[in-house]
């Protein structure tokens, strides 16, 4: 770290005593004595090299699903393990399948030093799992890299900001502002995914899905139940017809009518 103090300093000390006409990536090569990559590069490996151990950086989560007598008694208990473990419910949905499923999903954040206490107290009393997977994921790398950037693009932003301090027209001051903003742009980017790594590493993540199904009680019938039906089906059938015909009555009537006549005519014509 004393050599990166000492480089940043140099680098102050000459640019004071330089003068320059134009501000590019040449001019900061001839005051720093590095291109501004070389730079970024020269304090990240400062910044990395052995000094002291880095706490790991490790990122929790778990999904587990399982069956249940209970919904509502199982979800209570949920909220209740998840309280005392001083996490909290980021999303909690219910609903039912076309198959008659009842379910209820949740998902869940717990800070990571509760989170093997609070995934024993929900998985209490629960017999069989359908799904259960812990994953651990070490960002450390990650973590530490970012970091070191960000620490090399802020000394950086420091530099131009001191070059910025000496321009001596426009151009300089619309260079040197131009690269300003595409450091800064970097900074934010990795401001954020840092504060990603964080949040994710400080909270672990747990998918919790529990369900009930509901019994449906279907009735078998047997070869004489389904003859009595279709025997009661058809005399359904044969009084469907008689009544029927009893809407044609009048019709009825007035071909026994003539009928009749017709039968007297024709015995009357033989005589």
């Amino acid at each position: 770290m004393m050599r990166y103090l000492l480089l940043l300093s140099f680098l102050l000390i000459i640019g004071c005593d330089k003068n320059s006409d134009g501000l590019n990536d040449d001019l900061i090569a001839a005051e720093a004595g590095y291109a501004p990559e070389m730079l970024e590069e020269m304090v990240i490996t400062e910044i990395n090299s052995p000094q002291k151990s880095t706490p790991s950086k490790i990122i929790k989560t778990a999904s587990i699903r399982f069956e249940t007598n209970d919904l509502i008694t199982t979800h209570k208990r949920i909220l209740k393990a998840i309280k005392e473990a001083q996490g909290y419910v980021q999303n909690d949905n219910a609903g039912t399948h076309s198959y008659g499923r009842t379910y209820q999903n949740l998902t869940v954040r717990i800070p990571t030093r509760n989170f093997d206490m609070a995934l024993e107290r929900i998985s209490e009393g629960v017999a069989y799992f359908d799904e259960r997977t812990i994953s651990q994921e070490d960002v450390t790398a990650e973590f530490i890299d970012i970091d070191a950037r960000l620490k090399a693009k802020r000394a950086l932003e420091d530099r131009y900001l001191n070059l910025l301090s000496k321009a001596k027209n426009v151009k300089e001051m619309l260079e040197i502002e131009r690269e300003l903003a595409q450091i800064r742009e970097e900074i934010e980017a990795k401001q954020g995914r840092l504060k990603y790594l964080q949040s994710q590493v400080s909270l672990s993540t747990l998918e919790i899905e529990f369900y009930k199904d509901e019994v449906t009680t279907q009735v078998t019938n047997s070869y004489g139940s389904k003859m009595v039906n279709a025997l009661k089906s058809g005399w359904n059938g044969v009084s469907v017809f008689f009544l029927g015909l009893l809407h044609l009555w009048p019709f009825l009537i007035l071909l026994g009518i003539g009928a009749f006549f017709m039968r007297r005519w024709i015995k009357k014509n033989k005589k």
